[in-house]
């Protein structure tokens, strides 16, 4: 029966896993008239075919488990196998057509499938009548690619897949593989060599580390109670809204008894439930997306679409973000389409070819970090980042996203000498593909999701960061004011008899704070890698250290811009952050610690309880300096200002360890309320204070026609509300 094969050579490259178009040669066709079936399983030594008679296949001549048979029409049919002791049924994967239709052919072949997960990965589904997984994955140069698991002994001769057309992406389905099924795929490049089992790129789930197998996740059986927060949380992400951001590396907030990383479910009740008490409006969570590395912290990303296993399953990372959505939290996600590492089981030269990355190093490697860096002017790649975005936001109803490094996209020579970057086609040094990209990103995340919001890491003067797309920017809702935090923790770090000479650092933010729709972050980078913690960058004795803290914090709250604080800064924990064990929680039985978490609760309660200190954190018309020059005093005041009818709110600042009774221009006749005092034993300072409050009298003062004389603690923040 030789005779029906297409060819002896065609035989020989199926058994040697070498075949192109395997679909094309197995499973059952119609040849010269009569209906042949080709089937392959190398550990077969019998085959019969079950159709509507029993028909017992014969080995194709030198070609183990190679098998063929004749049947008298066209049916449906199963293999039944036999070799080496044992026998197996199933159905016949060749025997299944394409699961991908026309459209998602062409957009795909175009690079412009929104939902690109939606093709692309594992999908447990029914097709053809029959309950499996269909396995999609794009690479363009491979000469042959097959899925392996435990299904199949990881032979990559058993499941070879069926190229689409141009696009670039192989699919086949495979009937009796289901969830929680680990698989990789084999690869042989464009000169035949196998290459490294490869993790899925668009793979829902993955072993533990140090294991990197994908593992077959279903993400569209999500049954959703949030509505009421979906329909309204547009309102709490916009300019005008209080946002207080609690930034988390989920695997060292806390742990469990013996040393254990907390689940997802247990974080839905501990982290929310705390972040929720003290007052946050959004916990943002460092990057979930699949990593090998712990020491990362998941910023050297593996498996862009599967949250980590070290937390736990799909199902139970949407139950963190359903319960957070319950307290009223926003979700954020550290998003990284800056870089990805160089892992062999991952997208570097995923095909054999430099696909995701740039050939070039000048173009595709970080030196900084040791890692690749995406080809953002090719489309299919620019695709695969853009439609990852709207996967977290769409499948996870995460609320906005983070996005980490924006910097070393932006410029073609970050952090390079002259002669290791390559210029722009005009010559220049910005990279017009990643400008597109995040520009296409943010247009499509606002575009195709009601109420989310975006935050750029971008530490340059980049114009328009946060300028709409269509007004020339990259349309991000905010981005990390990272000039304001250099400065600021500059000045806080110096011993208070030098700070006068240095006065304006905490003011210089005020030039350009309107350029921008700013966070003001406290982020993990301020707590590591020998920066020491919060509290240890304040001078002096250990009483100054906690106030100098409290009266940044103060300083900070009343700062025109949103606020981020990681996590253990809210009780000013002492050590340094370490990703390797738990926040010293147990400092909280200390009263200066615990003072200071009483401190970032009501900050944040004021914050969000008075309009005066966050309509109007991006405009100008919304803040007015009343002292910015008493370098010699140590002093700053200012006022806050919302809605006619909103009461106005005066910041003090005395930075100098002296108690100061001082004359301050007030906006308005009459009382003004002392409403936090970062000094008061609540906190764990000195009580020192105003006694509920001060009366403004027709004192001309400070360019105003009333003023009062305030006490200043030392080393404290005051805020005054007017009425």
């Amino acid at each position: 029966m030789t005779d029906l094969l297409i060819h002896p050579e065609e035989a020989r490259a199926i058994v040697e896993g070498r075949h192109g178009d395997p679909f094309s040669v197995l499973g059952l066709h119609q040849r010269g008239g009569r209906w042949v079936l080709l089937a392959f399983d190398p550990g077969a030594e019998a085959l019969q075919v079950l159709a509507k008679t029993r028909v017992v296949a014969q080995q194709v001549a030198g070609c183990p488990g190679l098998f063929v048979a004749e049947l008298p029409q066209k049916s449906d049919y199963r293999l039944h196998w036999q070799g080496h002791g044992a026998e197996w049924e199933g159905e016949d994967p060749f025997a299944f057509g394409p699961v991908l239709g026309e459209l998602d052919e062409y957009l795909l072949g175009e690079g412009r499938h929104k939902r690109l997960w939606q093709v692309l990965g594992a999908h447990v589904i029914e097709h053809e009548g029959h309950q499996g997984t269909h396995f999609a994955v794009w690479a363009p140069n491979a000469e042959r690619v097959s899925v392996v698991g435990d299904f199949n002994q990881w032979d990559g001769r058993r499941h070879p897949m069926r190229r689409r057309g141009g696009t670039g992406v192989w699919e086949t389905f495979l009937p009796a593989v289901g969830e929680g099924a680990s698989y990789r795929y084999e690869l042989r490049g464009p000169q035949g060599a196998l290459l490294p089992l490869k993790s899925d790129p668009v793979g829902f789930g993955s072993e533990h580390a140090p294991a990197n197998a994908s593992v077959v996740r279903r993400i569209d059986n999500a049954v959703w109670s949030d509505a009421d927060w979906m329909a309204t949380r547009g309102p709490k992400q916009q300019i005008d809204a209080p946002i207080s951001i609690y930034e988390v590396h989920l695997g060292s907030w806390k742990r469990a008894p013996g040393d254990r990383m907390l689940s997802y479910l247990e974080l839905a009740e501990q982290l929310v439930t705390y972040a929720a008490d003290m007052g946050f409006t959004h916990i943002e969570l460092m990057p979930v997306s699949e990593y090998p590395f712990d020491g990362s912290w998941g910023y050297q990303p593996v498996g862009l679409f599967a949250p980590t296993i070290r937390h736990g399953t799909p199902p139970e990372f949407r139950a963190f973000v359903q319960a957070a959505h319950a307290k009223g939290l926003g979700v954020l996600l550290d998003w990284v389409p800056g870089h990805f590492p160089s892992d062999a089981h991952g997208l570097g030269r995923f095909d054999g070819t430099a696909l995701y990355e740039h050939q070039d190093p000048r173009e595709g490697f970080h030196q900084d970090w040791n890692t690749l860096i995406y080809n953002y002017g090719r489309v299919e790649v620019s695709n695969f980042l853009i439609s990852n975005a709207l996967y977290w936001l769409e499948e996870y109803h995460i609320d906005g996203l983070r996005v980490d490094a924006v910097a070393s996209m932006l410029y073609r020579d970050y952090s390079r000498e002259a002669g290791q970057w390559l210029p722009n086609k005009d010559g220049g040094r910005e990279n017009y593909e990643a400008i597109a990209l995040l520009q296409q990103m943010n247009i499509t995340s606002y575009g195709e999701v009601a109420g989310v919001m975006t935050v750029a890491e971008e530490s340059t003067a980049f114009p328009g960061v946060s300028r709409p797309v269509n007004h020339g920017g990259l349309g991000f809702g905010f981005k990390w004011n990272m000039g304001w935090m250099n400065d600021t923790l500059s000045y806080m770090e110096k011993d208070p008899i030098y700070r006068k000479y240095h006065h304006h650092q905490m003011t210089f933010g005020l030039n350009y704070a309107w350029s921008e729709n700013y966070v003001l972050p406290i982020s993990h980078d301020e707590v590591v890698h020998g920066k020491g913690s919060m509290l240890s960058k304040m001078p002096g004795n250990g009483d100054e250290k906690f106030a100098n803290l409290r009266a940044y914090y103060g300083f900070m709250w009343a700062h025109p811009g949103k606020k981020l604080l990681f996590m253990g800064c809210e009780f000013a924990q002492g050590a340094e952050w370490s990703h390797k064990q738990s926040l010293d929680w147990h400092q909280l039985d200390l009263p200066a610690h615990r003072g200071v978490q009483n401190l970032v609760r009501d900050l944040n309660r004021l914050y969000r309880d008075l309009a005066a200190l966050h309509v109007n954190d991006t405009r100008r018309e919304g803040f007015e300096w009343i002292e910015s020059n008493d370098a010699e005093a140590g002093v700053y005041a200012w006022a806050r200002f919302a809605a006619a009818g909103d009461p106005a709110v005066v910041a003090l600042v005395n930075m100098t360890p002296v108690e100061r009774r001082y004359r301050v221009g007030l906006p308005a006749l009459g009382h003004w309320s002392e409403i936090l005092n970062t000094d008061a034993a609540v906190y764990g300072g000195g009580n020192r204070g105003n006694l509920g409050g001060v009366m403004a009298e027709a004192i001309a003062h400070q360019g105003r026609a009333q003023s009062a004389e305030v006490v200043l603690p030392p080393l404290a923040t005051v805020w005054l509300k007017q009425g």
